[in-house]
This record gives structure tokens, C-alpha cells and sequence, in this order.
């Protein structure tokens, strides 16, 4: 096979350098490592990785795979392969190699650098938001190398890109330039991070979401269907134990009160999904299914081809009621927040409602309307809310108004619900915040970058319920919902929460 040419010649996997490092060393080499994502290579990054090949003989670079930037939607705008290309093209770089991990801490182990080298805004440890800098600086000591900072000119390539190449659609590009002049990305992450301080608690229905992955074989001679063939299957925790996976992330004391069939199978997956710090008190209702939501789809493209639904309709009876209008008595006063997450689906009975409205120190409401509950669950159903979050459809269907304008409709359901804060979520509009004392603000979606809706509106419900509750302004809620909101698109179905860290890092990529 031909010697590669050029700059290729430079591009190794990072199995590739270790015997490319232990023959340097054997020959008394100082090896150098750098690793970044180096989106848009700047003179930033030339100047620091020239210093970096002054401190030995030989540059290895290491950088983020595309799968693993946590920069937000969108980034990075160059792929892999062109980040690798543009690194190699540099006469100071000896050796690039593209991480197929999260954090350098494998290729540091693997290469053993005498220097593992990081831009000064890293010598504040504390200023990372990762806290991955400690594990790098452990794991360079561990083989026998130490940590050095640069000290040179530094650019921001987010800064730069956000300017120069159009990351953003045109009316969230308007949107953030006015917003960044008000608030810094260090402001709102550090009131984020005082979520930490509140009790929560979660009230909702279970749902359990179902993913089978088929393929579609065609149509069979005999019959007018589809058939397709089974591939595979994950499930989700979805509905309220999606919320309070969102929650736990932000906050220390949360606890999640529920009803349940009395399915072992289902009881332990629900133990396996949720994040431990959570508090759970689930209520079994005899011959009760708990809620399976499964959803058929073509892998390849996350199409959703139909949905079969694993479901009661029932109406909560008097003892099981009481007994948990009982246990909620006698908690509800310990918790800052209580948020319902209503899909419907028979918990929220009148007297649990009646409860959470009277006795909540701060609560926040989502109804949704789905296929088993259309036309029966509004939001018009509870008397008092301090905050609203749910769709425009779903206030239109509310207030029985399908043509008028927003800023008729909600503050009218305002004043139906007592609410002093609604969220209107609107898919690809973005989102319309309202209170009786600031009016409206309204936030453009940030990304029209979209893997799977499912679960998006339980994020923001989440993570704007914690916002709302602590007191941040009308606009930073506003704010933080469409951040949040851009991540979650990002998610299959629940398969994760959006994680605290990846939302502080999207808000500093946002606010550059």
C-alpha cells in the first residue's frame, strides 16, 4: 500500500500513536500533548499549540469527536475529519488523532505524555465547567507527566463563529445579541446552580416509553397493511419520571410520588432509570396496568410509523385516593416547589388536585392533551397554579379559542387559573412567556436541528419550574426554557436528561 501523503500522513487513531510514542521515548523524545475540539482553528490555537511544541520534541494533538461536543446544536460546524485535516496542515504538529471518548482522559493514559498542555483559561480550575480538568490532571500525573498552561493572546471560536458564520437562525441571531448586552452567560449559570437550594416535589402519572426499531419489508400479497421486521427495542422512563430525572440534575432534595400497577418487571425498571438522589413514593393500584407507551419506528431516520398503547381508563377510587392525599398532607409543607406533570392518565383526581392547589407553596402545573385523554384533561381543571407550562394547542383547546391571538388568549387563562407566570411552548415559534406584571416576552428557538420531540416539553416544564420558582426574571426563564428546549430535541425519546453541564455549556456558546 502507498505511503500516505501530505498531511494525512499525520492523522493516526490514537491505538495508532502508541507504538509511534514509545519509540520516541526509547529515544529520549519529550512528547506533548494538546487536546481540544478546535472548531475554527484561530491564531489563539496556533499560538498555543507553538508554545506547547517548545516545551518538547514531538506535538501530539487529541480532539473531540463530533458526537461529543457538548457546545449545543449545531457545533460543531466542521466535522471531524476537517478539524483533523485543518490541525495537521500546521508545521507544529507533529501527529493528530481524533478521540473517540468524552474527555482526554483515555488518550492520555494511552500516550503517557511527559507534558499534557491546556490554554491559560484552564490554570482556574475552578472556572471549568466540566470539572474535567481535575480528572486530566490526575491522569497525566498517574503516568509519570505533569500539566503545563500556556500564556499567550487567546480567541474565542465560538465568538468567532456565532459572528462570522451564521450558527444561529437570523431572528435568534437578533434575539441573542440584544440578550447577551443584558445578562453573561456567568450570571445565569451561577443562578442555575443556586437551583441546588430548593425542595422539590414531583407529583405525575408513570409512563414507561417503548421504542421498537423496525424495518419495513412492504406490502404482503393477501393483505392491505405493511409489514416490517422486528429489529430491536429500548425503553424510557418517560412522563413524571422524566421530569424528575431533569429536576435531580439541578437540585439535592427531590422526591417523586406516583401510581403504579403492581408489575415487578416494571417496578424494577423504574428503579434502574431513575437518578438515585430521587425520593420515591409509589402507589400500587390493584389490576391497574402501569402506562407502556410503545412507539414503532424506522431506525434510520427516528420515523414513527404508529403507537400502541398499554393503558386503563379508570377513576382513582376513594381509599387509594385518600391514602394519598394523606401521605401528600403530610409532606407537601417540606417542599419550595411542587411540580405536577398531568398527563391524563388517572392519578390527578379531583381531591389530589384540590390538595396540591391548596396546600403548594409554589406550584407548577403541566396538562397535556394526548391520543387517551383528548378533550378531557385542561388545565382549566385545577383553580390556582403560580406557574403554567404547556403547548399552544393545548391552551387554544383550554380556553375554547382556536383563531384569536396569543396575547388575548393566555392572559385570560391567567386569570381562569390564578397562575402568575404561563409558558406557551410553540414547537418551531419558540416559546411566549407571560406575567401580569412584565406582559410578554418572546424567545426564538435556538436550533431547528431536531432528532426526536418526545419528551422536550417535560424538560422545559422541569428545568422553567426551578427558574420560575427561585425568582429568575420573566426573560432569563424565557431564555433558559428555548436552551433547554434545544437540547432535548437533541435526545431519543427520554434516553437521558438534559444534564446541567451540557446546558451551562450551550448558554456560554449562546451568550459569546
Amino acid at each position: 500500500m502507498a505511503e500516505k501523503k501530505g498531511t494525512s500522513r499525520k492523522i493516526k487513531t490514537v491505538d495508532g500513536i502508541i507504538p509511534i510514542v514509545r519509540n520516541l521515548r526509547s529515544r529520549k523524545k519529550r512528547v506533548i500533548l494538546c487536546h481540544g475540539v478546535f472548531d475554527l482553528l484561530h491564531p489563539g490555537h496556533i499560538r498555543h499549540l507553538e508554545e506547547a511544541k517548545m516545551q518538547g520534541d514531538v506535538l501530539v494533538v487529541t480532539l473531540t469527536k463530533d458526537k461529543m461536543v457538548r457546545k449545543g446544536p449545531g457545533r460543531p460546524v466542521f466535522n471531524e475529519r476537517l478539524r483533523a485535516e485543518s490541525l495537521a496542515a500546521l508545521e507544529c504538529v507533529d501527529y493528530v488523532a481524533i478521540n473517540e471518548g468524552a474527555t482526554a482522559v483515555e488518550p492520555i493514559k494511552k500516550i503517557k505524555p511527559h507534558l499534557y498542555v491546556k490554554g491559560g483559561e484552564y490554570s482556574k480550575r475552578e472556572d471549568d465547567l466540566t470539572g474535567k480538568i481535575y480528572d486530566e490532571e490526575n491522569a497525566v500525573r498517574s503516568v509519570g507527566g505533569d500539566v503545563y498552561f500556556t500564556n499567550d493572546i487567546t480567541f474565542s471560536s465560538t465568538a468567532l463563529l456565532n459572528t462570522h458564520f451564521n450558527v444561529f437562525p437570523d431572528d435568534a441571531g437578533r434575539f441573542l445579541e440584544k440578550f447577551k448586552k443584558k445578562y453573561t452567560s456567568e450570571g445565569i449559570i451561577e443562578a442555575l446552580r443556586d437551583f441546588k437550594k430548593l425542595k422539590v416535589l414531583v407529583i405525575g402519572d408513570v409512563i414507561i416509553d417503548s421504542y421498537c426499531y423496525c424495518a419495513g419489508l412492504g406490502k404482503p400479497s393477501k393483505d392491505n397493511i405493511i409489514a416490517t421486521r422486528y429489529l430491536y427495542e429500548e425503553q424510557f422512563a418517560g412522563g413524571t419520571l422524566a421530569v424528575a430525572n431533569h429536576v435531580a440534575g439541578f437540585v439535592d432534595g427531590v422526591e417523586l410520588v406516583s401510581l403504579t400497577g403492581g408489575e415487578k418487571e416494571h417496578s424494577d425498571f423504574i428503579k434502574s432509570k431513575l437518578n438515585p438522589r430521587i425520593k420515591t413514593r409509589l402507589f400500587k393500584k390493584k389490576g391497574m396496568k402501569t402506562v407502556v407507551k410503545k412507539r414503532f419506528l424506522d431506525p434510520s431516520f427516528l420515523a414513527k410509523m404508529f403507537e400502541l398503547c398499554y393503558i386503563d381508563d379508570f377513576i382513582l377510587d376513594d381509599p387509594i385516593e385518600k391514602e394519598i392525599v394523606s401521605y401528600l398532607r403530610s409532606v407537601i409543607s417540606k417542599y419550595d416547589l411542587v411540580i405536577v406533570s398531568d398527563f391524563g392518565h388517572g392519578l390527578m383526581s379531583p381531591g389530589i388536585v384540590k390538595l396540591v392547589c391548596d396546600k403548594a407553596k409554589f406550584l407548577a402545573v403541566n396538562t397535556q392533551t394526548n391520543s387517551a385523554n383528548t378533550g378531557y384533561n385542561f388545565i382549566t381543571k385545577y383553580p390556582r397554579a403560580d406557574y403554567i407550562c404547556i403547548d399552544e394547542p393545548e391552551v387554544r383547546m383550554a380556553m375554547q379559542d382556536k383563531f384569536s391571538d396569543l396575547t388575548r388568549i393566555v392572559p385570560a387563562l391567567r386569570r381562569k387559573v390564578r397562575s402568575k407566570t404561563v409558558a406557551i411552548t410553540r414547537g418551531h415559534k419558540g416559546a411566549l412567556f407571560y406575567d401580569g406584571k412584565n406582559g410578554f416576552f418572546d424567545v426564538p428557538v435556538f436550533s431547528k436541528e431536531i432528532v426526536d420531540r418526545i419528551g422536550a416539553g417535560d424538560a422545559c416544564l422541569s428545568v422553567t419550574s426551578l427558574a420560575v420558582a427561585s425568582g429568575m426574571s420573566l426573560d432569563q426563564a424565557a431564555f433558559i426554557c428555548n436552551a433547554v428546549g434545544a437540547l432535548a430535541v437533541l435526545i431519543v425519546g427520554n434516553r437521558t436528561p438534559v444534564e446541567p453541564v451540557s446546558l451551562y455549556k450551550f448558554i456560554v456558546t449562546l451568550l459569546k
